[in-house]
């Protein structure tokens, strides 16, 4: 094990105040998921991704990851930056003018780390499948990771990529829904019921597991569980149940704190329940 999970979970601590940081310093941004996924992107960076720092655009020989739902770029770019892609330092010009860290990943601006611009939901599984998809031509053994937001499910071309998948047995990838309930507009089952996703992936032909994302232990054996599946014939999918806002009590559970930014008080309030472990930006 790279880190112990005390270690992970100050390191995600650290992450979630430069998310809320980030975010109130340019009054813009999205820091309920952010927040949510800070323990997932930690482990997954910190202890499971085989990656190197030294960033190379086709990643040969390394594991890859992908960022379907680009709003919570905040915590990218927070781990990105805390794992040594890029000073950390730069975290203070998100979303500024011509800041490489833009509100949603982009390329152009050459951001180690950032190998597709996302944010256009419903994109993230076909880039992930065609990725690893090549690493198999390639005899790559490395594994492809993704994350997805669950309300981008809606979207209909990931449908057709979750078809897809499996026909063509592609069992180096992982997928992760963060599977927190909410969206934008509110409750996913009330503004579009996604309904029992375990049994739509599986009935595609998929293998699913459970995780608890907000438990770190939980996170990084799940993730070295989906690691051991991999090579089997099927593509894995994580369906991990996060809480919005996780970590800052007047953040969770709720799709209000899904693209808004912390006022000075509420800043206040949120540094406060989250230790600074590797010192703030």
């Amino acid at each position: 094990m790279k880190h112990t999970i005390n270690e992970l979970e100050d390191i995600a601590a650290q992450v979630r105040r430069d998310i809320v940081r980030m975010v109130h310093a340019c009054q813009s941004g999205h820091p309920g998921g952010s927040l949510g996924c800070a323990d997932f992107m930690t482990a997954l960076y910190f202890e499971i991704m085989n990656h190197s720092t030294d960033f190379k655009m086709d990643g040969k020989g390394e594991d890859l990851f992908f960022l379907s739902n680009g709003h919570i770029s905040p915590v990218f770019y927070s781990v990105l930056a805390r794992s040594g892609y890029f000073e950390v330092s730069e975290l203070a010009t998100f979303r500024k003018l011509n800041s490489r860290l833009q509100g949603h990943p982009t390329t152009h601006e050459g951001l180690p780390g950032v190998r597709i611009a996302s944010g256009s939901l419903g994109q993230g599984m076909s880039v992930a499948i065609g990725a690893a998809q090549a690493k198999k031509l390639n005899k790559d053994h490395s594994i492809i990771y993704s994350l997805h937001g669950d309300g981008e499910l809606q979207e209909g071309q990931n449908w057709e990529a979750i078809m897809y998948a499996p026909f063509n047995k592609i069992d180096n990838l992982i997928s992760t829904i963060d599977y927190n309930g909410q969206q934008i507009d509110g409750p996913t089952e009330k503004v579009l019921s996604l309904e029992n996703l375990q049994a739509k992936f599986e009935a595609f032909g998929w293998h699913v597991i459970n995780s608890d994302g907000n438990d770190m232990d939980a996170i990084v054996k799940a993730l070295h569980y989906a690691k051991s599946l991999t090579g089997k014939g099927k593509p894995i999918l994580n369906l991990m149940s996060t809480q919005m806002g996780y970590g800052v009590d007047f953040m969770m559970g709720s799709h209000k704190w899904h693209g808004v930014a912390p006022n000075d008080e509420q800043l206040a309030a949120a540094l406060a329940q989250l230790s600074s472990t590797l010192k703030d930006y």
